[in-house]
């Protein structure tokens, strides 16, 4: 097993490696006429950005001090999102190279198809005529002020003393105006325009990306029905935050604005379905203080997300409910029209908290309708398996970096929004925050109202 993973590591090394080495050479070798320090500083960027994204990871998992954590997560994370979209502009870049090429090549057989020929002299045409061959005859009345004849005699002018007369055996070279941009200069001009439009294009795309999770979440809205849901509760609204991943990038500025959203919705219920931090209680402690500030009828509920057993799960189940929410740890509360469940995450079996379906759902009146709440989509067909009508959950974050959606879709049974798995509904929300790169492209954060509705209504 250690040899298999090993050999996995030494091979994601490899790729990553050789795929830093051609975003390199695309926008710094083939850029640059020779070596030199655009080369150089090149490769201090690239190999100095892995530096800080390697050190970013290791600090938050190790537990470093805070203040070295910050100062290594802003460029450290945000270089793991620039890199990815520098990697797939310059793989598009392939595409308009040889197009733009061609255009060009085009562009220069027109300028020189529409290059007049160019004139030549008399001595220029003489010395084009092969040896043994009679010149051409006149067919042009010669000019009666030409120098070439003596006025009345026909004999003809002696050629001029300061001009060199030209080797009868010697030809000229047919000369062609030359394309107005030569092929290495073409060449180079193409990669800088490339290279150019990548750069432009991976940091416009991050620095769209970033500026949309700063500005913090939008609000969805999503109605759905529960066959056992009473009248009295038709309209009730249960307003879902997951993924918010406090930590030394995002702080108690965007709690706070996670705060405000989620209150401006005017919910009956809030749920914290896990990943609210990314570090101890010691150092984001102040960072979660705003989470005292949201307001619902019935209450604000948390459970566990895998990120929280990164961070000290029992630290944070008491900060939480000292600041006023309610953990519900393989828990369930009855609220007047259905029950309220919560399981521990999947992450808390090595430490022996792990989700207990039985504590939480085992005895509980199945002619009630049920709503559970657990952090990963993966634990739907449990929740099937104990008759839940509907589960809400985070952690795949939308997929957080296109194409990362096509791996997260791959590993979980719904990315985002609602399916249904036999008589039971998952809502998977996108989630509040980011995780790593404070970045988001191609899914957009979100804080999902439900509003629950009954077929009765």
């Amino acid at each position: 097993m250690v040899v298999v993973f090993a050999l996995v590591a030494l091979a994601v090394v490899g790729v990553i490696a050789t795929a830093n080495w051609y975003v390199w050479r695309r926008l710094f070798r083939d850029t640059t006429r020779g070596p030199g320090p655009v080369r150089r500083v090149g490769a201090v960027v690239i190999a100095g950005g892995w530096v800080l994204a390697v050190g970013a990871l290791v600090a938050e998992r190790t537990g470093a001090p805070f203040p070295l954590q910050q100062v290594l997560a802003w460029p450290g994370f945000l270089w793991l999102a620039l890199s990815i979209y520098l990697l797939l502009a310059v793989l598009a870049g392939e595409v308009v190279r040889p197009l733009l090429r061609r255009f060009l090549e085009r562009r220069a057989a027109g300028r020189r198809q529409a290059e007049p020929e160019p004139r030549t002299s008399p001595v220029e045409d003489a010395a084009r005529i092969p040896a043994g061959t009679a010149p051409p005859k006149a067919t042009e009345t010669p000019d009666a002020d030409a120098p070439d004849a003596d006025a009345g005699t026909g004999t003809p002018a002696a050629p001029d003393p300061g001009t060199a007369a030209p080797d009868p055996g010697t030809v000229a070279p047919a000369t062609a105006p030359e394309s107005p941009l030569a092929l290495p200069s073409r060449r180079l001009f193409v990669s800088r325009v490339v290279a150019g439009a990548a750069a432009a294009a991976a940091v416009g795309t991050v620095g769209y990306g970033t500026y949309g999770v700063l500005n913090g979440p939008s609000v969805k809205r999503v109605i759905v029905p529960l066959a056992k849901l009473p009248r009295a509760a038709h309209g009730f609204r249960i307003a879902v935050v997951s993924d918010i991943h406090l930590g030394p990038v995002l702080g108690r500025g965007f709690a706070q604005k996670v705060v405000d959203t989620v209150n401006s919705t005017q919910p009956d219920l809030i749920a914290v379905v896990g990943d609210l931090v990314d570090g101890s209680v010691k150092d984001l402690g102040p960072a979660a203080a705003p989470l005292a500030g949201l307001r619902a009828r019935h209450g604000a509920y948390f459970v566990t997300g895998n990120h929280e057993y990164f961070s000290g799960a029992e630290q944070w189940v008491a900060e939480v409910r000292r600041l006023g929410l309610i953990p519900l740890e393989n828990a369930r509360t009855e609220l007047p029209h259905f029950d309220l469940a919560g399981v521990n995450d999947v992450a808390g079996e090595d430490e022996g908290q792990g989700p207990d379906y039985a504590k939480a759902l085992g005895d509980r009146d199945r002619a009630r309708a049920c709503v559970l709440l657990a952090h990963q989509p993966v634990m739907i067909h449990d929740a099937v398996d104990h008759g839940v009508d509907l589960q809400l959950s985070g952690h795949t974050h939308g997929g957080q970096l296109w194409p990362g959606n096509l791996i997260a879709g791959a590993a979980n049974p719904t990315l985002a929004g609602l399916e249904r798995y036999g008589d039971t509904q998952l809502y998977v929300s996108r989630g509040a925050g980011a995780w790593g790169p404070p970045t988001r492209v191609g899914a957009e954060s979100d804080i999902t109202v439900i509003e629950l509705a009954s077929r009765q209504a």
